[in-house]
């Protein structure tokens, strides 16, 4: 019987920590461990969002990779259904293969979690790394409620439609004592921002947490009234919301 090979899925930082960033720099290894950077060295098949960030993360932690041994599959919102069959084919025939995010944990708020289901199916063994999640991190350092909370992606991007979503988030935090968690593209912050001051109670309580572990990091937990006296720009930093009625 032919050896299965294994799905590794491995975590990425949570933004870009390259020189040219800011003078200020974190180290990839700030937040990764060392078996990431141990598992890259023996993998040369990748599943990944997209081929130039995920080269580019596997040059900054293990630079004496050979890039041209590298072997990508590109797997988004764009990538058919029927070619997540193939993807995980390469188990199968025993290779290791590494799966990606494009920023923090895959298979959670990714579209990994597919290629994931499948080799359970397969019967291919799934090792979960290490590494830095935005959705924890933010609950961890939002002071809300670490025992119940909830995860809800995206929100609608329709006005009247958002706008029932958050009061529906808020009354169901204020009727299950349970923090709800959601995100937006990062563009449209500011306004996500906006509309979440204008829909919430004034004593709701709100967490902003944007370039978590990177140097411009920036989380602050308050009531909506005083969000509301406060001025941050939020435009293209990854951030989480969360929301919590007490």
């Amino acid at each position: 019987m032919k050896l299965l090979g294994k799905l590794y899925l491995i975590p990425t930082t949570l933004g870009d920590t390259s020189p040219s960033e800011l003078a200020r720099q974190s180290d990839p290894f700030d937040v990764l461990p060392q078996t990431v950077k141990r598992t890259v060295d023996f993998i040369d098949d990748y599943i990944v969002e997209n081929e130039k960030t995920a080269r580019k993360f596997i040059k900054s932690i293990a630079p004496e990779k050979v890039q041209a041994s590298l072997r990508i599959s590109i797997l988004n919102k764009h990538t058919e259904i029927s070619e997540h069959q193939k993807m995980i084919k390469l188990c199968l025939e025993g290779k290791n293969v590494g799966l990606m995010s494009e920023a923090g944990c895959p298979g959670v708020a990714d579209p990994g979690a597919a290629i994931v289901k499948i080799a359970h199916e397969k019967g291919i063994q799934v090792v979960p790394l290490v590494g830095p999640s935005s959705i924890l991190l933010a609950v961890m350092a939002s002071g809300m409620n670490g025992q119940s909370f909830a995860f809800n992606g995206y929100l609608p991007i329709e006005k009247s439609e958002k706008k029932a979503a958050l009061k529906g988030l808020e009354n169901l935090s204020a009727t299950k004592n349970q923090s709800q968690l959601f995100i937006e593209t990062p563009y449209r912050n500011n306004k996500m921002l906006e509309d979440i001051l204008m829909a919430l109670q004034p004593s709701t309580y709100l967490c902003v947490a944007a370039d978590i572990t990177l140097p411009t990091e920036y989380i602050k937990t308050m009531r909506v009234s005083d969000w509301k006296k406060t001025k941050v720009d939020l435009h293209n930093r990854p951030a989480i919301f969360i929301i919590h009625k007490m």
